[in-house]
Order: C-alpha cells, then structure tokens, then sequence
C-alpha cells in the first residue's frame, strides 16, 4: 500500500469485492514494474517485442478484430436530466446504468490481477492539472497509462488526502480455473459500455481493451469529465493541439487549434516550416487545458505525456518530427509487424519486406487488396521522446495562447483563412466547424458533417450548453482583451477540376505566419462579409512561384456558396431547439445581412 488516502483504500477495496480479482497490484510507475508488465505479456503469447537494434524498448500488439476503435454507439453520458446530455450522445439514466453494470462487474475480473493506477493528467503540482485513479484489469493498459499519463507512487504522494477523479476499467473476460488466456481478452460488442458520470465525475469502462474506451485518462477524463468540470469551474478543457511559434526575431507566441479527424492535426502540431527562420515545437498534439492566469491571459497545458497516434499515412514525408519521436520506447498496437521484428503500416514510405505478417496475424499479400495495418492502427509513444518537443511543455503554469484556430476539410466555399470579428463571432465559427462528406462516406449523406470544435464525440454534456460556455468565457474573461484572436482555416480547398490549390504541410506556416503577424497588430487584412481576410500580398508565397498558387481564388468569398451554407448552419442549429445560445443565432442573422 503507497497511500494513508483512507477514500482511496476504501473504494479499491469495494470494487475488488465486486470484481473479485485473484490479486491487487498498486502501480508505482517505475520502468522495473513498466517492463515487468510488458516482458510477462510477452511470455503469455499477448505481445512482441520488437527487434531491439530497430526499435528498442519497443513492443507490437494485435487487439481482437471486434476491438479496435472508440465504439461511439456504446459510449453513454448519464445524466440525471437526459436534455443536460443533449442530441449529440447517447443517455441512459445513472441508476440505471451502474445497475446494468454492476451485474457486468460481478466478478469480472476472476483469474485476473486488479491494477490501481493513480494518475495525474498533467503536470504533478500544476493548478491546471487533475488526478485520477483508474483500476483495471489490462496489463496492456497499464504499459499504455505509463506512457500517456504520469503515474505511480509521486502521483499518489501529490494526491495525499485529496480528492480524486475515480475511473473503473474491466476487459469482461473473466477466466475459469484453467481457461487459456486469449491473447486479447474483451467482451461481444453488445457487451461494451464506455460510461461518464459527469454530475458525480466518474468513469466506467467495461468490455473494450482499445484506446481511448480503457486509457481512461484519454478522451473519457481530458475530455468528456474535464469538459463538464471545466464548465461548473470556469476553464476549458479542448479537443486541441498546442504549438510554439517563433518568428527570426526570436519573438514567440502559442498557438491553439481544433480539427476534425483526418484534418492534419498532428501534422501541424509537428510542422517543419517552409520559411526560413521560423521556427515551430510542440506542446501537444491532441488535448489543451486552459485557465485564466494573473495576467488575464488564457495560459495552457497539455495533459498528456505521450502521443496515441494514428499510425498508417505516418511517414518521413508527412510527419518526419512523429516518426523520429518513435524510434524507441513505444508501444504499436494493430500495424503489421515485418519478420526482422519492426513495424511497417500503408504509406510508410516503402514497401512490406517480404514475410510481413498482417495485423490479423496473417501473410501479408499485398494483391489481395487488404491493409496490413488497421486503417486505425496506433503508436503509443512518450511525448518527451519528439524533436520538436517545445521547452516549456511541462511547465506547470501553461504557455499562454494569443490564437485558436478551428478548420476542416471544405473543398469548396471556406477560404483558406479568415479572423473572427470578434469572440462571439468566433465561438459562431468553432460551432459550425466540419468536413464535406460525399455520398460514398458510410453511412453519411452527403453535404457538411458538423463537428463543432471537434469536439462533438467529447463533450461531456449537452452541446448547446458548451456553446453557452465559450461565450461565457469571453464574457467573464479577467481582461477582454487578452482574450486569444480566433482564426478559421481551410487547407482543403479546391479548384473547378478537383485539384488541391494549397500545397499544405510544411507550407502551413505561410498561414501562420499571417496569423502571428495579426496577433502582433502587423499583418494586413481586408474586411469582408464573413471575417476578415489576408490582403492577397500579406500571405507569404516566397519560393512556391513553381506551384501557381491563386490566392485571389483562395482567398476568396463566394456570396453563392455562402448563402447555402447559411441554409446548411440553421439545420445544423435546429437539433438544439431553444437551448442554442441567443449570442449565436444573433451571429447567424448578422452574417445573412451581411451576405444579401
């Protein structure tokens, strides 16, 4: 036992009378007991580990083949009131629920050790930061935990008597005396349940060994807990990376942004520039904490302390600073692993040696037309580990944010970047955030699929009171005008034939670069019905003379499109009925005066 935390104690022991696990292990962090957990799944035929002289330290994973991605339509918010978890989740009434799964958790964990992780999302000590406590049953977890959260004994030293956020895990295979262990255990999909209690700030994930449904500190507590605690408390908790930029100057700012999936999120969190003499590092790549600090400025952390990317399209091409960061002392789970003992993944930059084994453990054949990797295939690796890691990324009082920017995939109508008027204004733009979908998208018709702030699969309760939140944010804020500018970009569009007509990657910090300059009161812009926009001679195009870049066409505002788009935002807005903030209805009105 590492704690005197009498609430600690107390509630490990009520879970293990349920769970009824053969023993008890208090996880300490260290590497000894990291490796332990790692080499003994090894043993039992659960993992690989890789070939030391190509990846040291590292180790490779193949999950079920029913267990492989978040499972959105078995993740719950329960509320007391069902409205307070709004159209964009799934409810079921708290009682309910933990009696459905109680009767899931009796006994569940037979055969099997209980892990306790405390954790700290986080720097240890920070104001910004929380602590949890999460008990599984997963060694698999617990290795990933160790990456992505800090954990063990200092956490619980940190914690003391304290309150901490409880979270509860199980992969709901309990084993009979004798039963082979599958080298993935988790339960039928019916059987999974991914479950926040944001009244009472609780977790309970059963069924699932995958990401973010078992790493409890991931989307479930940076996410949907934090973002319900950040609402009550006054923060905010953002499905956003984190990025330091400096200028030949040597002047830097941070930046924050939000992204649909497949929008190049880590991408521009890890961005090589184009320009000479700028310079960007990496805070983080996925979530951002934000208080307000003693200055009125809006200061971040990244809770996290590793990356869990997705692996496939990763290359030396796209992302060389993520591809070094995983050179050792990382977990890959569902890439295709190569017969010299590396991992390989579709748009690695070269081809399968011969002999690659699938992530389905079978030959690869390339003619087959199947993956080696799961399109969802996972790198799990320590964020300290990154080239561009930027210096102050564990500082406990955050770097301060003078942007946020939000974008997605828009082929057509989104300029490739455009300034909020105001943060009202801006909070309208991160509401109506989405990508173009075509008619082949699975189940998807086609048109704009809204995922405002990117944060639709994340919110711990009902969207339009999120909406309600930023405002008020701007609305409390110690000091309006330190208040981040807000920025929308679209790298994504294209021209009449099809064709991208910005080159993107690397080439982002032209638009970054404007936006650096706004936020110095430097960089020229031009009003317009929508926002206001770079004058076509303030974006830096230096060097890409070759690439016939039309930023007049870019940079331009088509009344047409942008009038269907309003009919497109109002449907998008009529799912929250009377709870859509007024501010935000205002905002969509002014823009069609200003369009017609």
């Amino acid at each position: 036992m590492m704690t005197n935390n009498q609430k600690l104690i107390n509630w490990v022991n009520e879970w293990a009378q349920l769970c009824q696990p053969d023993k008890i292990h208090w996880c300490d962090g260290s590497e000894a007991e990291y490796k332990s957990l790692l080499d003994g799944m090894v043993a039992k035929g659960a993992a690989v580990k890789l070939n030391d002289s190509k990846r040291p330290n590292s180790y490779y994973f193949q999950s079920d083949p029913s267990d492989v991605a978040r499972v959105e339509n078995r993740t719950f918010i329960c509320t007391t009131n069902k409205d307070d978890a709004g159209p964009n989740y799934n409810w079921i009434a708290p009682d309910e629920m933990k009696n459905t799964l109680r009767k899931l958790y009796n006994g569940c964990m037979k055969g099997r050790t209980l892990y306790v992780i405390p954790f700290s999302m986080g720097p240890l000590g920070s104001k910004i930061s929380k602590i949890g406590v999460q008990i599984t049953d997963s060694p698999y977890v617990v290795a990933n935990m160790k990456i992505m959260t800090r954990m063990g004994k200092a956490v619980l030293d940190t914690l003391g008597n304290g309150d901490f956020i409880p979270c509860v895990h199980s992969v709901g295979f309990p084993l009979q005396p004798g039963q082979k262990d599958p080298s993935w255990p988790c339960a039928p999909i019916e059987q999974k349940y991914i479950s926040h209690f944001p009244e009472t700030r609780e977790i309970w994930s059963y069924g699932s060994g995958y990401g973010g449904n078992a790493l409890l500190g991931k989307k479930c507590l940076a996410l949907r807990i934090a973002s319900y605690m950040a609402k009550t408390e006054g923060w905010l908790a953002e499905h956003m990376l984190i990025l330091g930029i400096t200028n030949p100057k040597g002047v830097k700012k941070y930046f924050a942004a939000a992204f649909p999936s497949a929008c190049g999120k880590t991408n521009l969190a890890m961005l090589i520039p184009t320009i000479p003499g700028w310079k960007v590092e990496t805070v983080g790549d996925d979530i951002a904490w934000m208080k307000f600090g003693e200055d009125g400025r809006l200061y971040a952390i990244n809770p996290e302390s590793g990356f869990f990317g997705v692996a496939p399209y990763t290359s030396m091409q796209t992302n060389p600073n993520a591809m070094l960061s995983l050179k050792g002392n990382s977990i890959f789970t569902n890439t295709a692993l190569t017969p010299d003992g590396d991992i390989w993944w579709e748009g690695i930059g070269y081809d399968a040696p011969e002999g690659t084994i699938t992530w389905t453990n079978e030959k690869f054949d390339p003619a087959s037309g199947k993956p080696a990797a799961h399109p969802n295939a996972r790198f799990t690796t320590p964020a300290s580990q990154c080239p561009v890691i930027d210096s102050a990324w564990e500082d406990p009082r955050g770097v301060p944010i003078s942007a946020f920017l939000f974008g997605g995939r828009r082929p057509t109508t989104i300029p490739l970047v455009y300034e909020a008027f105001d943060w009202n204004h801006g909070t309208f733009i991160g509401s109506v955030i989405g990508s173009e979908v075509t008619a082949a998208a699975i189940g998807l018709k086609a048109g704009v699929r809204r995922d405002p702030f990117a944060m639709l699969p994340f919110t711990g309760y009902n969207m339009a009171d999120y909406f309600r939140h930023w405002i008020n944010i701007g609305k409390n804020a110690p000091d309006k005008s330190a208040l981040p500018r807000i920025y929308c970009v679209n790298w994504f569009r294209k021209d009449e034939n099809g064709k991208w007509l910005w080159p993107g990657y690397g080439d982002n910090i032209r638009v970054l670069k404007w936006i650096f300059e706004r936020c110095e009161g430097t960089g020229k812009a031009v009003k317009t019905e929508i926002g206001y926009l770079p004058s076509t001679d303030s974006i830096d195009i230096s060097g890409l003379e070759d690439k016939n870049i039309n930023l007049s066409l870019l940079l331009s505002v088509n009344k047409e499109e942008w009038k269907q788009e309003i009919d497109l935002i109002r449907e998008h807005y009529a799912q929250f009925g009377n709870r859509l903030p007024d501010e935000l209805a205002d905002q969509l009105n002014e823009l069609g005066k200003r369009l017609y």
